[in-house]
């Protein structure tokens, strides 16, 4: 079909009905085919109560339903989950329930029984809304008479049918490819699914073999073609002149083609000080709906490959949107004044132009972490920008001054920097916005990004409070709580590694209580990777309509809501299109808003102040510029790009897995030490070497002794010689095999008695653990 059922649910409403004609046009069905399919799935949809028809021939959504609109997840294992986006319970579903749904698809899921304390609600799917695999990663296998792909991904759990011509695929004694397999058909009652082969890709080839590989494996190596536009040209009237004002590029990134990056600059002002926040005006010269958008909606945001980038942003607009050092440039920028205890007093947007002094380095920042504080001598490298020496500083502290209030507010701050491996490229850098996971980055001194990272949160911040005033649209950016159960795993971890923590019958430690009792502990680092797992990823939420909290007119309390639940992000347009949308709304706020009731009041109401929203008694919009700007903000484009989110996170993990993999290979027959990072009943995982690779020692090499798993204490313990291994212990291990395209890494202990600590013969031993009742893979 040339449609999703999503696609046909988003033309219909709950309130107005549309005619079959209508809906066929809007879709752009013009044959009898694709009419004859539309009418098929609309008589489907009736029958499961999806869809109804009005006694006029219209057709509506039910006001209510038991559906509940999920994403499929599973497991190796055969464990299957339906994640809702309501943030609901997650929804356990059996093979036999799954209908031929495959992991990732979106699904409309009924609940057939209930949770209990323990255990998840279960449920079965209804329909699949939205296929997520149109091409997979596959090898070809005969079996019998038939030709079949088999997935590696072992979570699509189902071979598909190839015609005969692809059994020059086959496999010979030693595998060195995989193919790309195209999914034709999904299976359908009785009919399996049934596909093609592409193209065969090496599993040697070099880096960019790898990064074409991961591609693939993810889906995203079909990239859409882009118009060779660099959009409309900025206004020049009503701009703000900062051409003279010394601002700077703080640039961790140093791969030609990666995402332009917004300029600061900053004074000492009062204890506290005033920082200015520079943001390439992307969101000016883009039109709405046209190709030039589109393009960039399809592609959701920029793809770091390590030493390669696929940018989101086309060369010409590229080109016209990023900052140099020494060049005029548009910018929406914002003024931000910052108190001596980090809290953001004021603030002001504006369209600007502005003039960039001066680009910084990472080396440039090793330089200055490394001079002596009263040394009179400027080293070389630090030379290009001597006179913004004291500004760098001052940036530096009011990047400190940022991060501690967001502490005290109860972010949770992580140091979970990746490995700096040369092959990783761009990726060692921190993420600019400061907003990829649930967490924020521990703040590094020689990361030009961790000094961007609180600078462009706090930009965010302010939007987040100045939209809500004023009651305008946004894709925020939010997290559901962390589970209080995993936290409490979490704790119970700590406690066994004898730190100072304890449990009381009020409930379990909050995130940010947790990290402060890991900070001063050697295990640090393997306690904050299992505290990550417990945090909820972020998710874009389309935001039209303003919360309660929104009437406060000195924004105090939004802006408290804004720190701890949501944050509508726009500083960095160049990587991401939520940005872009954000963007614009500030672009038609600064000059298509009413400023004042009537032509016939003089004075003018500055819409970028602060506070702006208590002396609005007007409509800042027409109906014609409010629908245009709702238009921008709607569920299906955000549904795609929280797709997209999470395909580029699975992308980035994979990477660092298979370099990291390729290192290990070096490794194959060595003894090495490592760290334990985590236990399981089957063995556990070592961090080893200097790339943090993560191998298994499986428990069936532990052939000293019988082990048990102790879940509670992240152990496995001997029964005869009480040898334990333990989160956070070191060991001796030999590397044995390494599979890089599945990622896997192979270990053995070298010496069982002298690594491990020793138990109590008293302690119990505990029973057998029960079966997950969660989906929870490492």
């Amino acid at each position: 079909m040339k449609f999703t059922v999503a696609d046909l649910l988003n033309q219909l409403s709950t309130e107005h009905s549309s005619e079959p004609d209508q809906l066929a046009k809007i879709l752009k069905l013009s044959n009898k085919t694709d009419r004859a399919a539309l009418e098929l799935a609309v008589s489907s949809l009736m029958k499961i109560g999806v869809i109804e028809k009005t006694s006029e021939g219209g057709l509506t959504q039910p006001q209510e339903s038991d559906l509940i609109d999920a994403r499929l997840r599973c497991s190796s294992k055969g464990f299957c989950f339906a994640i809702r986006d309501d943030g609901g319970e997650d929804i356990y579903i059996r093979d036999h329930q799954l209908n031929h749904a495959w992991n990732g698809d979106r699904v409309l899921v009924r609940v057939t029984r209930e949770g209990g304390r323990r255990r998840s609600p279960e449920g079965g799917v209804q329909c699949i809304l939205e296929r997520a695999t149109q091409s997979l990663l596959a090898q070809v296998e005969q079996q019998s008479d038939q030709l079949l792909a088999s997935p590696l991904d072992d979570r699509v759990l189902a071979g598909i049918e190839l015609p005969a011509e692809d059994s020059k695929h086959l496999p010979g004694d030693e595998v060195s490819s995989v193919v790309e397999v195209r999914i034709d058909r999904y299976p359908v009652a009785q009919h399996p699914a049934a596909g093609h082969v592409v193209r065969s890709l090496p599993l040697n080839g070099g880096p960019a073999a790898d990064r074409d590989l991961l591609l693939t494996k993810v889906g995203l190596q079909d990239r859409p073609t882009a118009p060779r536009s660099s959009g409309k040209t900025p206004a020049s009237k009503g701009r703000v002149d900062l051409t003279a004002q010394p601002s700077l590029l703080l640039k961790g990134w140093s791969q030609d083609d990666a995402p332009g990056l917004p300029a600061v600059h900053v004074e000492a002002r009062d204890g506290g000080c005033r920082l200015w926040v520079h943001a390439p005006s992307v969101g000016e010269r883009i039109g709405l709906g046209n190709s030039l958008d589109a393009c960039l909606r399809d592609r959701g945001e920029a793809l770091c490959l390590g030493e390669v980038w696929q940018p989101l942003l086309t060369p010409a607009l590229h080109k016209a949107t990023s900052f140099s050092a020494g060049s005029e440039a548009d910018a929406i920028s914002v003024r931000l004044d910052v108190s001596a205890n980090g809290e953001v007093s004021d603030w002001e947007f504006m369209l600007s132009t502005v003039r960039p002094v001066a680009e910084v380095s990472a080396d440039q920042l090793v330089a200055l972490a490394e001079r002596k504080p009263k040394g009179r001598s400027v080293p070389t490298a630090l030379k290009p920008i001597k006179n913004q020496l004291g500004q760098l500083e001052t940036l530096r502290f009011c990047s400190t001054l940022l991060l501690e209030q967001e502490r005290a507010n109860g972010i949770v701050q992580l140091d979970l920097c990746p490995p700096q491996l040369e092959a990783l490229g761009d990726l060692c850098s921190a993420d600019p916005s400061g907003l990829r996971h649930r967490w924020v980055d521990a703040f590094n001194p020689v990361d030009p990004h961790a000094f961007l990272q609180p600078l462009l949160r706090a930009a965010d911040r302010a939007w987040t409070a100045q939209r809500l005033e004023l009651q305008l649209p946004g894709i925020t950016v939010e997290a559901d709580e962390p589970d209080g159960s995993v936290l409490t795993d979490v704790a119970k971890t700590a406690i066994a590694l004898d730190l100072p923590l304890e449990l009381d019958d009020d409930g379990c430690p909050s995130a940010s209580e947790l990290v402060q009792v890991f900070k001063d502990s050697s295990q640090r680092r393997v306690l904050e990777q299992q505290l990550s797992h417990a945090l909820p990823p972020l998710t874009l939420v389309a935001s039209t309509e303003a919360p309660p909290a929104a009437a406060d007119s000195d924004g105090d309390e939004v802006a408290a809501s804004s720190r701890n639940s949501a944050l509508t992000p726009w500083t960095c347009a160049t990587q991401h299109y939520a940005h872009l949308v954000n963007q614009q709304v500030i672009v038609a706020l600064l000059t298509d808003a009413k400023d004042r009731p009537t032509v016939r009041h003089k004075t003018r109401l500055k819409l970028g102040l602060k506070g702006a929203g208590a002396d609005l008694t007007w409509p800042l919009f027409t109906a014609s510029q409010d629908e245009k700007l709702n238009g921008l903000v709607n569920e299906r484009t955000v549904q795609r790009l929280n797709t997209r989110r999470r395909q580029v996170l699975e992308l980035e993990k994979d990477l660092l897995s298979m370099i990291q993999a390729r290192s290990a290979q070096t490794l194959i027959g060595e003894q090495v030490e490592g760290r334990i990072s985590g236990v399981q009943s089957y063995g556990f995982f070592v961090e080893v070497g200097e790339s943090r690779v993560e191998g298994l020692v499986h428990v069936s090499s532990l052939n000293d002794d019988w082990y048990e798993y102790r879940s509670r204490q992240n152990r496995l313990v001997g029964r005869k010689n009480r040898q334990t291994y333990q989160l956070g212990d070191a060991v001796q291990v030999r590397v044995i095999n390494v599979d890089v395209l599945r990622n896997q890494i192979d270990l053995e202990v070298i010496s069982q008695g002298s690594n491990g600590s020793t138990e109590p013969e008293s302690l119990a031993p505990e029973s057998s653990e029960p079966l997950p009742v969660a989906l929870s893979e490492r």
